[in-house]
């Protein structure tokens, strides 16, 4: 069992800022044409208004649903990623992932107010309130913790290690027990709130686990999630759900069991990428959005035969052809979080690529309302690139698209075989694709040197779809060159190195390190394929094109096949300076201080 560990200074100084949030940005910001790309909502108490938090333009919008108005629109931080509300409707909190920061909103009739900001660091995503309202749980999705903010004194009162790359959370309708999506390690953390310890995990092969919900008795947390299952991408093998699957599931909240699964894919029209998932307050549906083929699913909750062993890798076709017991609605664009009306009657969809909100009747099961959040630019280039690159349509049948491998144009937790290293059988990390274009030449063995070209053959050749054609690809490209950096809070505001990390520089740059013969550069890669003796025999091309380093702290496998499970590991084995350059093995003081660098890139 871990314990809650008090928040410690390090190289940024984790103390708690609380400073005055930014103004309401009020009718110029409602005027604003710009991509609001809308993630996450929660209805208020009353069931009259909805909040919106709008990644791509780093706000909140408080919608009156009567006349679909959008009364009030106000800045809360860098690409938000989720919102909580007060249980009086008066109190907006929101996660501000590339900003790092928990931003507090007042609801004051038909404005928002700022209250305050409290700087975390860490890319804070999922929020949960207390039942009492004075605590706030923020998971950090880059420090594999969960925060604890005291809401009255605007303090940070420690963290909570979970597992890696916790994302999103859900806390019991009693407040005992905090359920946290870990896509880092394939597993929902369960903690005890009361004592602040990380109770156990919830193991089960898969990744990009979405939202949760709890059930009402507090015993199980629902969630949606992918499974990659190993087989050579051919499109007979992704029909068969044997390349990657769509899955929802339940664990339980009280005691560690196996979880509970459904594969969610009938044959020959698969449901991609699902993200958010809500339970209907009357006990009917289970409600999923399908982010990748762009939908809302229902499921009957009553029959669900969700279940401990191997859910297969279809939906049972008794339960797809059924409208009772499965609802498949189209919405387009892009789904993101889901919620239910207090009487189950509509579900609301933040829908991230139409920029606006929808309304969708259960009783009907149609669309029956868009809610417009604002002016929209004419679609550019790089928007239209990220609708590709979230198409699940692009692949056979759809299943998977871009994003359910580059989650956010980054990396994932598992080795994957495609042919884009000549060969099958040979596992590789997923590489992310911030930077592309700076970082040829491209995949691991840098055997391609042109990115269009790049890029075509992956998207051709991984998704088993519809070939790309250069419009497509440019597209892809622009969209790809836009991607942010993600933040790093392992530096001080001002981005000055902390002493231990200033001397890991000098390690770095160093004869017995020699690091910077190959990783050089402002993106840490000359660029140059090398063979440092971790070759298989079945590669098709010799050597490795040399990884950029940078955003290296947040990844949870080293080395092509992701044997090296931290950085120290990494540089005590197969790619210790002795191994790579034959220089020598570093002291502990010295591999201390290069780790504390790294994770600093």
């Amino acid at each position: 069992m871990l314990s809650f560990a008090p928040a410690a200074c390090n190289v940024v100084a984790l103390f708690v800022v609380f400073v005055t949030c930014a103004t309401s940005l009020g009718e110029d910001l409602k005027s604003v044409a710009v991509d609001r790309s809308p993630v996450d909502l929660v209805l208020t108490p009353d069931g009259e208004r909805l909040l919106v938090a709008n990644q791509g333009s780093g706000s909140v919008s408080l919608v009156r649903l009567g006349d679909g108005k959008v009364l009030d629109e106000a800045a809360c931080g860098k690409r938000p990623s989720a919102i909580a509300l007060s249980h009086d409707g008066r109190r907006v909190l929101v996660s501000a992932t590339h900003s790092g920061e928990l931003v507090s909103l007042a609801v004051e009739g038909d404005s928002l107010l700022p209250l305050g900001r409290i700087q975390l660091g860490f890319e804070p995503r999922g929020v949960a309130l207390s039942r009492d309202e004075r605590l706030a749980y923020v998971a950090l999705s880059a420090a594999a913790a969960v925060a604890v903010v005291d809401l009255e004194t605007n303090n940070e009162l420690g963290r909570i290690p979970v597992s890696r790359w916790p994302r999103y959370l859900a806390l019991s309708p009693d407040g005992s027990r905090l359920a946290v999506a870990c896509s880092g390690d394939g597993c929902i953390s369960v903690v005890d709130t009361a004592t602040r310890t990380h109770l156990f995990d919830s193991k089960f092969q898969g990744l990009n686990i979405g939202h949760l919900d709890i059930s009402p008795d507090g015993r199980y947390a629902y969630f949606p999630w992918m499974v990659y299952a190993d087989r050579p991408i051919t499109p007979g093998n992704i029909r068969e759900g044997w390349v990657l699957g769509n899955r929802v599931a339940r664990v339980r909240l009280d005691e560690p069991a196996r979880r509970e699964a459904l594969a969610i894919d009938p044959r020959g029209k698969a449901i991609a990428d699902p993200h958010g998932v809500v339970l209907d307050p009357t006990g009917n549906w289970l409600a999923v959005s399908a982010s990748g083929t762009h939908e809302l699913v229902l499921f009957r909750l009553a029959d669900l035969p969700l279940r401990p062993d191997g859910p297969g890798d279809h939906l049972a076709p008794e339960i797809a052809r059924d409208q009772d017991r499965c609802v498949r609605i189209a919405l387009g664009g892009r789904p993101m979080n889901i919620r239910f009306d207090r009487a189950g009657e509509h579900v609301y969809v933040a829908n991230s690529l139409l920029n606006c909100v929808q309304v969708v009747s259960v009783a009907s099961r149609q669309l029956e309302r868009t809610i417009e959040l604002g002016p929209a630019p004419t679609p550019s280039l790089a928007r239209r690139g990220e609708a590709i690159f979230h198409d699940a349509n692009r692949s056979t049948d759809g299943w998977y698209s871009c994003h359910s491998c580059h989650y956010e144009g980054g990396t994932n937790a598992v080795t994957m075989d495609t042919k884009n290293d000549g060969s099958f059988g040979t596992y590789k990390m997923v590489l992310s694709l911030r930077n592309l274009a700076q970082t040829g030449p491209w995949f691991w063995h840098g055997w391609e040197t042109d990115l269009h070209r790049a890029l075509g053959r992956s998207m051709a050749e991984t998704m088993q779809g519809p070939p790309p054609n250069d419009d497509e690809i440019a597209a892809v490209a622009a969209y790809l060159a836009e991607l942010p950096p993600s933040p790093n809070s392992r530096r001080a505001a001002d981005g000055a190195l902390s002493p231990a990390a200033e001397r890991g520089r000098q390690v770095f740059a160093g004869a017995a390190a020699n690091c910077a013969s190959c990783h050089s550069g402002p993106y840490f890669t000359d660029g140059q394929v090398h063979d440092v003796g971790l070759a298989s025999e079945f590669d098709k091309y010799d050597g490795y094109n040399t990884p950029s380093l940078l955003g290296i702290a947040d990844r949870v496998g080293y080395l092509h096949h992701g044997r090296a499970k931290s950085l120290d590991d990494l540089l005590t084995g197969l790619h210790s300076p002795l191994k790579v350059s034959g220089t020598r093995d570093l002291t502990d003081a010295e591999r201390g201080d290069l780790v504390e660098y790294l994770q600093a890139l």
